[in-house]
């Protein structure tokens, strides 16, 4: 794989051809999102600027917002420490929904996690 930091090649091997991509809002840091890519969707997202996943029960290419018109607009773009992960920062086109439940994030549904009985006992936590 090549190390060049100013533009670092996807992994996209890891994961057989696919890497996730995270997409955030980059006005506030929200985050929105998670979608695959492989190399093909990716080379796309580079190409017109909007996000391109590729959808792994259609096997085929799909530009989120493509018919609710909720596109991303990719702003900036990073991956972790491994490169095969995407951080996608996006400005959020159309009416803001970008799920497609109807909600801005995709990222409604809490989960209550308890914690420790001694981390609880430092009093540095509580359950959420």
């Amino acid at each position: 794989m090549k190390n060049d930091l100013s533009n670092p090649e996807i992994d996209f091997e890891k994961m057989q051809g696919l890497s996730p991509a995270i997409v955030q809002d980059a006005a506030n840091g929200e985050v929105l999102m998670l979608g695959f890519m492989n190399r093909e969707a990716w080379e796309r997202t580079l190409n017109t600027g909007y996000v391109t996943f590729h959808s792994r029960t259609r096997n085929q290419l799909w530009t989120k917002g493509e018919t609710s018109g909720n596109r991303l607009r990719v702003l900036f773009a990073s991956t972790d420490c491994d490169c095969d992960t995407l951080l996608l920062q996006v400005e959020v086109e159309g009416t803001g929904l970008v799920c497609h439940e109807g909600t801005r994030s995709c990222f409604t549904r809490k989960i209550s996690v308890p914690v420790p009985d001694a981390v609880a006992a430092n009093g540095q936590g509580t359950t959420r």
